[in-house]
């Protein structure tokens, strides 16, 4: 399992040292991966925690990265308006099952 780290306090990590975390766990996301993350981050104006939620929730249901779920992925997250990450993981596992 992948778990978004947190710093000592409870602050979320950014999404670059999420991407980076994973990579030290062999998870190497092409270039293309990281457009699509920066481009729905952007799109969305989304926090870093929701970003770490959704490419972990896109890692987990696809096995790999896949553009067009992070973004469907993130897009419900952002329109949910959820502000903690225990909202938006509860959300994200009734999503995944109907996915």
């Amino acid at each position: 399992m992948i778990y978004v780290r947190e710093r000592k306090g409870g602050e979320t990590v950014t999404t670059q040292e999420y991407i980076a975390f994973l990579q030290t766990k062999g998870f190497k996301l092409p270039k293309e991966a990281l457009g699509f993350i920066a481009f729905g981050q952007g799109y969305t104006a989304a926090s870093d925690e929701l970003v770490n939620i959704a490419i972990e929730t896109t890692l987990k249901q696809q096995f790999c990265f896949d553009g067009s779920y992070f973004i469907e992925v993130l897009e419900r997250l952002q329109k949910e308006q959820l502000i903690n990450k225990k909202s938006a993981r509860n959300y994200v596992r009734a999503f995944a099952t109907f996915y």
